[in-house]
């Protein structure tokens, strides 16, 4: 499968510059910069407005014009693009826009210098033609190469298809099978690879706990070949819409365009994106107040990781890291303990006890696997019905989209297994912060005697 255009610049990463002797830092500076950069990670502002920008752009773009009118119109949509960097650092739509825009820029041989008018919509596009019949969209489909299966090369073992969820408060179920309940407040960043980008930002369930769930979800599809035009897919509570954010249900002008498909199951509960190009499925759902995510991926998209790219934040691959997971087991001992010698329990867990959420989630998950505990702890966690039903349908999608029938259920004895290596390697790096912290003071004292 040939991967997408890749870009000939290259741009510098952030880290520390050294110059002659001024160039070590001190224990002051260490902790300047610590101090910036966990101020910034990972939380998303509430007043970006990128969408806006990306709205003004696709609106006054919207009918083919003269190449410098498109040109003025894609300097007008970085310059608003750049007023919002300071609000909107950290949010996975604004870094895809500033890749967008180079992009557009490189295609369109626009120059940087020139006009920047704000963009004006234009009169609105007659409505789409009619939905194709089934048969007549297969015929219209494209190049094979917008077909995963069919563009992998004849005589090849079948792919090999994974699975990845997130729902609730949050639980996490990665491509590995690892089962993982995490905090994770804020932005996070579940998938990132050369075809698509998923973002979650999660939210406070109860003020004062540490329950949280998702509110807002992004996924961005880049462009691919003859395929698709890079497109963005954004929900938030109460709003999941049946289409992409330019309003379009499919991947754009190209040949293969229908390989990317927004489908509405249910009208504002659940949204299904199918991307063959990719021989990717994704499910969103709204539970609640709340929104669930399940894709099914081809191994080899999951690691089709872009090159000097750190995959070690990315949930869906690697998990969540070590200070953000919580200890399924030690809370469930703790709410059996909390029942059994009458202690109060917390305001958010009003009105169930450890019995009464476990004959609840029995309702609809029958067997004791963790998306039933999962349940279990999020009745006790938050109070909060309808996380029920989000358990429910997380199972539901993996019978689905996970490819191996032995492997829906998972449970608390796998979990652990699955995470052995990941312990070891928290253990490690448990191991090396502390030798740098010995090192540092050692430097510190040093520097006074």
């Amino acid at each position: 499968m040939q991967s997408p255009r890749e870009r000939s610049e290259v741009r510098p990463r952030a880290g520390w510059m050294v110059m002659g002797k001024r160039g070590r830092p001190s224990a002051l500076d260490v902790c300047r910069v610590l101090a910036v950069f966990l101020s910034l990670f990972p939380t998303v502002s509430l007043q970006c407005k990128i969408l806006k920008c990306n709205s003004e752009f696709w609106a006054s773009t919207s009918n083919s014009g003269p190449e410098e009118e498109f040109c003025t119109a894609l300097r007008a949509y970085n310059s608003c693009v750049r007023r919002t960097a300071r609000t909107c650092r950290g949010d996975l739509a604004y870094h895809s826009a500033q890749h967008g825009i180079e992009d557009l820029m490189s295609q369109h041989n626009c120059s940087r210098e020139g006009p920047t008018s704000q963009p004006r919509a234009r009169t609105a596009l007659p409505p789409p033609p009619p939905p194709l019949t089934p048969d007549s969209q297969e015929r219209s489909d494209g190049p094979e190469m917008c077909h995963y299966e069919r563009s992998l090369p004849r005589n090849t073992a079948p792919p090999n298809y994974t699975h990845c969820g997130f729902f609730g408060d949050p639980h996490l179920r990665t491509f590995g099978d690892d089962f993982q309940t995490c905090k994770v407040e804020g932005a996070w960043p579940l998938i990132h690879n050369k075809y698509l980008s998923v973002q979650v930002t999660n939210t406070p369930v109860v003020p004062g706990s540490m329950a949280t769930a998702t509110s807002k979800l992004t996924i961005i599809f880049k462009n691919f070949q003859e395929c698709v035009d890079q497109k963005m897919y954004h929900a938030e509570t109460d709003e999941l819409p049946a289409a992409f954010a330019d309003g379009s249900k499919n991947g754009g002008d190209r040949h293969g365009a229908n390989t990317l498909r927004v489908v509405e199951k249910v009208p504002g509960q659940h949204v299904e994106i199918q991307a063959r190009y990719i021989g990717t499925t994704i499910v969103v759902r709204q539970v609640g107040r709340y929104l669930t995510f399940a894709v099914r991926m081809p191994e080899e998209v999951v690691n089709s990781v872009e090159e000097g790219d750190d995959q070690d934040l990315y949930l869906c691959l690697h998990g969540c890291p070590a200070n953000q997971r919580i200890d399924f087991r030690n809370f469930k001992a703790r709410s059996a303990e909390a029942q059994s010698t009458g202690k109060p329990r917390s305001t958010a867990a009003q009105g169930f006890t450890y019995q009464s959420a476990k004959a609840k989630c029995k309702e609809r998950l029958p067997v004791e696997d963790l998306y039933f505990q999962s349940c279990v702890f999020d009745l006790l966690s938050s109070g909060d019905i309808n996380f029920t039903m989000a358990a429910y349908y997380a199972f539901e999608d993996v019978k689905m989209l996970h490819s191996n029938s032995k492997r829906y259920h998972i449970y608390e004895k796998d979990s652990f297994l699955n995470n052995a290596p990941q312990r070891g390697k928290d253990f490690l790096s448990l191991l090396l912060l502390n030798v740098l912290a010995v090192l540092l003071w050692i430097e510190c004292c040093t520097a006074h005697l």
